[in-house]
């Protein structure tokens, strides 16, 4: 309940107390401490729209300056991070204030106030819009002014974890930390070539340009995603962003998993690469009710499309499984997709989604797959969208998918 003016509070608190309980938000304060809440906000976003113009300026003094001199080691660490910026591209860098409280302010001397607030960046060159980071700080007031004093980060930006290494392609942006110039090169080249790959089977609007991201390990590529390093183990690499299509939404990045990737010959690293581009290609146009069997099938096949694999070559799990007489019955649902499950049902769910995009783009045609992913896209019911788009129900699709899996590994149905 944001933005009510002051006058008539009481009246308002007085009525909505109950719901304000249920809400779990702070009860009516006295007008003192609505002004002291009102007035610490405005120092603590004046401190960081400084803070923010530093980076922008490349100011270091400035920099150091919001930073509370008494607290040592985070000063130290923020100087070995700004550093490091200086690697990469920035087109933006604001801090915007989401509010102050809500958690307990890191200890230290003078007032403290914990501030809940975002980090929103573009890089130069590649991001339409920023990238939105939650970050928690603790400032501190003293004799008057007021430093930032402590913060979460937690190594979940690049720059947080070590020294940077930027390395730009005609279509790419690759930054790195531990690893060295020549990996990353060769990493910009595939993408460089992923990029036209995409660009011709999806056959839309898109930024035609990609950002890369490879930590120096798997704990590293898990603290850049906020999750445990067990669900990415084997993982070559993931793509971040939000669905919605929209313009807005923010970037996305490709973050490669440097031991899993490692392991690859170099036509798995070009599948992975163009794989995770298609992802980049079409995050506006895909929404919460696209199915993974569609958007994960349409970036293998846009992958895979003009290698010359078989489907035996491209998809051995579930020609196996096919093979002992245990083929699948329906569409690979969104369950199927999870990385902390069982490695062969993941395997068969990508190889299906795969094979039913490659069945429209043969059956039908090229056209018809980016129509069938514009229009779940758009958020239509399934039986609507393939029976609009290419004629069929979903019972009579998934027969026919079935079929084809089954003809692809040489077997009748």
């Amino acid at each position: 309940m944001t933005g009510r003016r002051r006058s008539g509070r009481r009246a308002v608190c007085a009525l909505a107390a109950g719901l304000l309980t249920l809400q779990g938000l702070a009860g009516c304060g006295s007008p003192d401490t609505a002004e002291r809440t009102d007035g610490d906000t405005r120092s603590v976003q004046r401190v960081l729209d400084r803070w923010s113009a530093a980076v922008r300026d490349r100011d270091e003094k400035a920099y150091l300056a919001a930073v509370d001199p008494q607290a040592r080691d985070y000063r130290a660490e923020r100087q070995r991070v700004f550093d490091r910026l200086a690697a990469v591209p920035l087109a933006s860098w604001e801090y915007r204030l989401v509010r102050t409280g809500g958690f307990a302010p890191a200890p230290g001397p003078g007032r403290r106030i914990a501030a809940e607030a975002e980090l929103r960046y573009r890089l130069d060159g590649y991001d339409s819009a920023p990238v939105v980071v939650p970050v928690r700080l603790t400032l501190a007031g003293r004799d008057g002014r007021w430093y930032v004093a402590a913060g979460d980060s937690a190594g979940r930006q690049l720059w947080e974890q070590g020294d940077v290494t930027a390395v730009r392609g005609a279509h790419s942006l690759v930054l790195g930390v531990g690893q060295d110039r020549a990996r990353l090169q060769a990493l910009a080249d595939l993408a460089d070539r992923a990029v036209p790959a995409v660009d011709t089977a999806w056959r839309g609007a898109w930024a035609g340009r990609v950002v890369i991201e490879m930590p120096a390990s798997l704990d590293r590529m898990a603290a850049l995603l906020g999750a445990p390093p067990a669900n990415y183990r084997g993982i070559a690499a993931v793509t971040t962003g939000e669905v919605g299509g929209t313009a807005a939404a923010p970037a996305d990045r490709i973050v490669v998993n440097p031991e899993a990737y490692g392991v690859l010959g170099e036509f798995g690293r070009r599948i992975v690469l163009t794989h995770e581009t298609a992802h980049v290609a079409t995050r506006a146009a895909t929404s919460p009710s696209t199915p993974l069997w569609l958007s994960e099938g349409f970036a293998d096949w846009a992958a895979y499309r003009g290698t010359g694999r078989t489907a035996r070559q491209a998809a051995p799990e579930l020609a196996d499984a096919v093979a002992a007489g245990k083929g699948p019955q329906q569409l690979p649902g969104d369950a199927d997709f999870g990385f902390t499950g069982e490695a062969g049902r993941l395997a068969r769910a990508y190889e299906g989604g795969w094979l039913a995009c490659r069945m429209i783009a043969e059956k039908w045609n090229e056209a018809k797959l980016v129509d069938v992913y514009r229009a779940f896209g758009r958020k239509r019911p399934a039986k609507e969208v393939l029976r609009k788009v290419l004629g069929v129900d979903q019972g009579e699709f998934t027969a026919r998918w079935r079929a084809y899996v089954a003809g692809q590994f040489g077997r009748t149905g």
